[in-house]
């Protein structure tokens, strides 16, 4: 099955040091707010390798970015 570009683009995967690069959140505290659902969840690729889709991490840095301009 062949996937258009964007679709790709939509689906690519990062590791754990760039989801914490990219928000600043440590390790534990990435998968504390997935496990309570305020954080996307990992897909898991094998029994010991999790990565995360990078639209869905932008996406919640989007939000966070949004939420701060409307209180302020």
């Amino acid at each position: 099955m062949k996937q258009s570009k964007n679709n790709r683009d939509e689906a690519r995967l990062i590791r754990l040091k760039q989801v914490m690069d990219n928000t600043g959140l440590s390790r534990s505290y990435v998968y504390a707010l997935a496990q309570k659902g305020q954080f996307p969840k990992p897909v898991k690729l094998s029994e010991r390798s999790s990565a995360w889709i990078e639209s869905e991490i932008l996406t919640w840095i989007d939000e966070r970015i949004q939420q701060r301009n409307e209180k302020a």
